[in-house]
């Protein structure tokens, strides 16, 4: 699989496109080329200027099971730095996309998965979508978007002490938007969508601007929290 195929673009309705997390033999495991292809599109899609929405989904049963972790090697500092550069990078991206985005989520979402779906601005999930952080024991969450989701009470819970929810259980909690069956996930996804689009994008860019400074986003603290 070429670079060019981590990660699929196509446009499902009118102003909406959507970027497919594409490694499902690897769980669409999130590799620095997968991030950076990734980093790329989103540049390409502002650039471009006429998008109203942004889906995120993973192909597969699987939303993504975050960072690919054959990719960290702790004792080679020039290559954990690609990665974290990489990383941060592909943050950016997604969390600073001027107008709204919504993930798309069938199944797990899990560690940096688990960041990716709470970055979006809406969580679209079936019933078969689980929410997990197996990195509890040692890695870290993005707290600073996970708080504004859900209130700091359940994002102390959900960073403090290990997390693994069902869909029911994430709805339960705030964290998933909308709650569908598998077979409606689709088309609900792109009912979300086109009810965004209805506006104008400057109306779109410049309400998306508030919850970025509300974010106080493109500070490192912001990222690493």
């Amino acid at each position: 699989m070429s670079d060019t195929d981590l990660v699929l673009l196509d446009r499902p309705a009118p102003d909406v496109a959507r970027l497919t997390l594409n490694r499902p033999d690897r769980r669409n495991a999130l590799s620095i080329a997968l991030r950076d292809r990734f980093s790329d599109l989103c540049d390409e899609l502002v650039a471009e200027g006429t998008v109203k929405a942004l889906i995120v989904a993973g192909n597969g049963s699987v939303f993504s099971a975050g960072f690919d972790l054959k990719e960290f090697a702790p004792d080679d500092a020039e290559r954990s730095a690609v990665l974290w550069a990489s990383a941060d990078r592909f943050h950016q991206a997604l969390l600073a996309f001027p107008v709204p985005t919504i993930a798309c989520v069938g199944g797990a979402a899990m560690a940096g998965g688990f960041d990716v779906a709470t970055m979006c601005d809406f969580r679209v999930a079936a019933t078969t979508a689980r929410f997990a952080r197996p990195e509890f024991l040692w890695g870290d969450v993005l707290y600073g978007v996970l708080h504004d989701l859900v209130g700091g009470a359940v994002a102390r819970e959900l960073t403090l002490t290990p997390c693994d929810l069902d869909a029911q259980q994430a709805h339960a909690k705030g964290l998933v938007t909308r709650l569908v069956e598998p077979d409606e996930l689709e088309a609900a996804t792109l009912d979300l969508a086109r009810s965004i689009t209805t506006a104008p994008r400057p109306q779109l860019v410049n309400a998306k601007a508030k919850v970025l400074r509300r974010l106080a986003l493109g500070t490192t603290e912001t990222l690493q929290m």
